[in-house]
């Protein structure tokens, strides 16, 4: 072989360990990230926008902590959840219940300024999109 061809093969091999630790590194960080996929959905159909993260879905609402609250408190006795926990301060809330096949339903607020507060929703464990935003739009409904 020539010096020339054994450069060429060479090069080929580099390349081809390259390409095979491109595609081993973005499979890695596709199967790290599957968790964390953000999905905003709603806002064309009137719904709202939202964000679905970590098994939550998280909505930012133009309007005070106490008015949303209040919405929260509206919106799971209209759902019929049974209420285990209830904790509100001036900065944040947490409402704890009990849903439909028990399962459990945590609703957190967190003043952002005195205008807006973030709502995060889980559904059991590991999460559950279309429950929480049900939830969501359930309490949307009576801001």
């Amino acid at each position: 072989m020539s010096k020339d061809t054994m450069q060429k093969v060479g090069n080929r091999k580099q390349t081809t360990s390259l390409a095979w630790l491109q595609c081993c590194g973005l499979a890695l960080l596709l199967a790290t990230s599957a968790g964390c996929i953000a999905v905003v959905a709603g806002a064309a159909a009137g719904g709202g926008a939202y964000a679905y993260s970590k098994g939550e879905v998280v909505s930012s609402e133009p309007t005070t902590l106490d008015r949303t609250w209040k919405a929260v408190e509206a919106g799971v006795k209209e759902l019929q959840f049974v209420v285990e926990v209830k904790e509100k301060d001036a900065l944040s809330a947490r409402m704890e219940t009990r849903g439909a096949n028990d399962k459990r339903v945590i609703i957190k607020l967190r003043n952002i300024n005195e205008k807006v507060t973030e709502i995060r929703i889980r559904v059991g464990l590991f999460g559950d999109e279309s429950y929480s935003r049900q939830v969501l739009d359930k309490v949307r409904a009576n801001l």
